[in-house]
């Protein structure tokens, strides 16, 4: 596995979060209203779970994303990468049992049914204990990633003093930068949608009850979270900025919007600043690279090549 490569891992299981984020509040929507009085107790708690679901795959992929770097930026020893690859899946699947797993919680048995008075007013057959708990997990694991990402700025900076123009450390830095914004996003966009249900668990409920319509905006400030992580990776990543460009160009090849000499221009101006940085890495290479294409073309001319040619 290269060096790099777990770290696209752990941003496609960010989005895949994103998506399910997505499609958990276009449930929530199309099943709400009228309809949320014709739902089993079993389907409404399944239709709340699944954003709680995403929420804590969210949650648990950034704390991973965490781990990881922070890990090999500590101990940057080399790994199999067979043995590498079967410890980041593990990890990822582990990311989404616990997620799935603390969605499910209400429905295996931890609600108010059967106690109204512990019920929350916002999530009406949620117990206040399950939300407390929900939202102090949440809490932590912020809590843990900041940390994280704290001391990873710690190594970075104390390394890039050591060797402030190595290329290696500015992609570090860059793709450091890119996971921050994320958590900066997720805080942004999730933290209101946390100090509403705070407010639920230790307020009165006609207190809730008065807030109960700033759920809508909230709840889509929260969904508006998984439309705002495609926009950093577009513009963060070089190599995603370039896959994005390619799949656009083949849209407008199919739909006859542009010619081929176009899309073709501009995925090789995508390219060519994508591998600015790689290239940079790699003088030696290049340097050799030169020097053949140059011997190449102090080649003198054969017969055969003469014929060729022709």
């Amino acid at each position: 596995m290269r060096s790099r490569r777990w770290v696209y891992y752990c941003l496609v299981n960010i989005a895949l979060s994103d998506l399910l984020a997505g499609v958990a509040y276009l449930a929530n929507v199309l099943l709400s209203g009228a309809r949320t009085f014709h739902l089993r107790p079993a389907h409404w708690f399944l239709r709340e779970g699944l954003l709680f679901t995403a929420l804590a795959a969210s949650t648990f992929s950034l704390l991973f994303t965490a781990a990881e770097r922070f890990a090999t930026m500590v101990q940057p020893v080399a790994e199999r990468g067979a043995r590498k690859r079967s410890r980041v899946y593990s990890l990822i699947g582990l990311c989404w049992l616990l997620a799935g797993l603390l969605g499910l919680l209400p429905l295996l048995g931890w609600n108010c049914v059967c106690a109204f008075a512990r019920c929350s007013s916002l999530l009406p057959l949620y117990s206040k204990a399950y939300i407390l708990f929900c939202v102090g997990v949440f809490a932590c694991i912020l809590a843990a990633v900041t940390a994280l990402y704290g001391a990873i700025f710690r190594v970075v900076r104390a390394n890039g003093q050591k060797a402030p123009r190595s290329p290696a450390r500015r992609k570090a830095r860059r793709l450091l930068k890119t996971v921050l914004m994320i958590l900066v996003a997720f805080v942004l966009c999730w933290g209101p949608l946390f100090g509403l249900l705070l407010a639920d668990v230790f307020s009165s409920t006609d207190w809730a009850q008065q807030y109960l319509r700033g759920m809508d905006w909230i709840l889509a400030l929260a969904v508006l979270n998984s439309a705002v992580n495609p926009v950093i990776y577009s513009f963060r990543s070089r190599e995603v900025c370039q896959a994005v460009l390619a799949f656009l160009c083949c849209g407008c090849l199919r739909l006859g919007l542009r010619g081929p000499g176009d899309c073709l221009a501009q995925v090789g101006e995508a390219h060519s600043a994508a591998s600015t940085t790689d290239s940079s890495l790699r003088p030696r290479d290049s340097f050799r690279g030169s020097r053949s294409l140059s011997f190449r073309m102090r080649e003198p001319l054969t017969s055969i090549s003469s014929v060729r040619s022709v």
